[in-house]
């Protein structure tokens, strides 16, 4: 009989001894999985916030600008330079933009705040600051309103947990309130009537701005008030203007929310007495993987000079970079960890396993059973379950990641102000389902084909006698 039919055959006459094995494989995928799975989607949650919310993945400036980020160092927005840069295969479009610092003020307060000129359509691609319109704030009226209607006792809990909150989507606040599925219909016209944001966009030419949340809740703002903005022009000149607040956003980065200005770009520009200038073009890719980035990279740094400097995201968020980076090789060891605590459990499993059939191994030696042809079977029989125990691993895992994926975990109050004291949002993602699948059931396997050595060891040393006096 062949040995892998004979192997098959053997993981059934002991069921119970199978699905052991089979079990201490299956939980070292799942978890493998599933820390992995949370690892991976947080960063890419966190790298999301910051490039899709600010920088984007390639951006032109002035070769002076990103180490001395002043009005002087800027450039002309040209149809040369645009065209250069549309013609690429990858680029879908180019993003106008204007930034630089100011002072804003209303009434007694003041603060330093980040003043962002967009073209309010074509950022649409990029950061789409017109879907971050905040529709929803918890104050205390709100609060005190929606409680003298009839809830379920978990909203009211929930909204005490979350006071003061705004939200700039129906999903968020029904994940952060906990709202049922079955809720939903009764309860979200509750939000609509009492806890409702009168917030509105501009168009290119309106003197009017989009303020940060946090930013506007600092300054004692609302929509319809003034904001005064005071600064350093181009050429020494002195910016100052005096805009009405047509929104309030919520944007997923603390730091930026509490200090983001948004205005169309010529009006920006008029402000800073610059017409005609920026001082980025972010780039709007069409394939935004790692390859495709610096493939793109490449072949607009070969089209584009002095004084024009290319930089992708990850020269942009250096810092970031670093401390994710960090972060992984401490995560890469505990996961490590894990794998040494697998091997451990596999291999003591495999040892039982071992002790156990020893006298079966001695009568087969006995009646004429080559010791390589057992050896071979065993291996087999190792693989057999090492297979299995990966395939159940990853069907248990699939579930929760797929699930996670959808409903990421969100912090409670007290856990995300320490998520926001650092500059990320306070939400735990899943990654789906990718390379990492491959790679940690690979060293599953490898730990399995590791253990195997054992046994084989031990059934090419046996001597038969001992063994059937087992």
């Amino acid at each position: 009989m062949k040995n892998y039919k004979m192997a098959w055959r053997n993981l059934w006459r002991n069921r119970r001894r199978t699905i052991i094995t089979a079990s201490s494989v299956l939980f070292a995928v799942f978890f493998a999985l599933v820390m992995r799975s949370l690892q991976l989607g947080t960063y890419d949650s966190m790298y999301k916030n910051i490039i899709e919310s600010y920088s984007g993945y390639i951006q032109v400036q002035d070769e002076e600008f990103w180490e001395n980020k002043i009005v002087d160092n800027i450039f002309k927005n040209t149809e040369e330079l645009r065209g250069e840069i549309i013609k690429d295969r990858n680029v879908e479009d180019v993003i106008p933009r204007f930034e630089s610092f100011a002072l804003a003020s209303s009434g007694s307060r003041s603060k330093g705040v980040m003043v962002m000129g967009i073209d309010p359509q074509k950022e649409k691609l990029l950061s789409n600051v017109e879907d971050k319109l905040v529709k929803y704030r918890l104050t205390d009226e709100a609060i005190s309103a929606i409680k003298s209607e009839e809830i379920p006792g978990y909203l009211a809990k929930n909204m005490d947990l979350f006071h003061g909150n705004s939200y700039s989507s129906d999903g968020k606040l029904q994940i952060d309130l906990g709202i049922k599925e079955s809720d939903e219909e009764a309860l979200m016209p509750l939000f609509e009537k009492y806890a409702s944001v009168d917030n509105g966009y501009f168009s290119m030419g309106d003197n009017a701005v989009l303020v940060g949340d946090r930013l506007s809740r600092y300054l004692g703002l609302d929509r319809g008030d003034t904001i005064i903005l005071v600064g350093q022009a181009y050429h020494g000149h002195t910016a100052a203007g005096k805009y009405v607040i047509n929104g309030i956003i919520k944007i997923p980065n603390p730091d930026l929310d509490n200090k983001i200005v948004y205005l169309p770009v010529d009006v920006c520009q008029s402000l800073y007495y610059a017409d005609g200038m920026l001082t980025s073009l972010v780039v709007h890719l069409k394939d935004n993987d790692d390859k495709s980035i610096d493939n793109t990279l490449i072949r607009l740094d070969s089209g584009i000079d002095s004084p024009y400097r290319l930089l992708d995201w990850k020269e942009m968020n250096e810092t970031l970079v670093q401390q994710l980076d960090a972060d992984n090789k401490s995560g890469m060891i505990m996961i490590g960890i894990l794998y040494l605590v697998i091997a451990f459990g596999v291999f003591g499993t495999v040892l039982m396993m071992t002790a156990e059939r020893r006298r079966e191994f001695g009568v087969l030696i006995a009646i004429g059973m080559q010791k390589t042809k057992m050896a071979g079977v065993m291996v087999y029989e190792m693989f057999y379950i090492g297979l299995l125990g990966i395939l159940a691993g990853v069907a248990a895992a699939l579930p929760s990641i797929v699930y996670g994926y959808h409903h990421p975990i969100h912090f409670p109050s007290k856990f995300a102000k320490i998520w926001e004291d650092y500059g990320f949002e306070p939400v735990m993602s899943f990654q789906w389902i990718d390379n990492y699948f491959l790679s940690q059931s690979l060293v599953v396997a490898i730990i399995v084909l590791v253990a195997v050595i054992y046994p084989v060891v031990k059934i090419r040393k046996m001597k038969e006698v001992n063994a059937l006096k087992a």
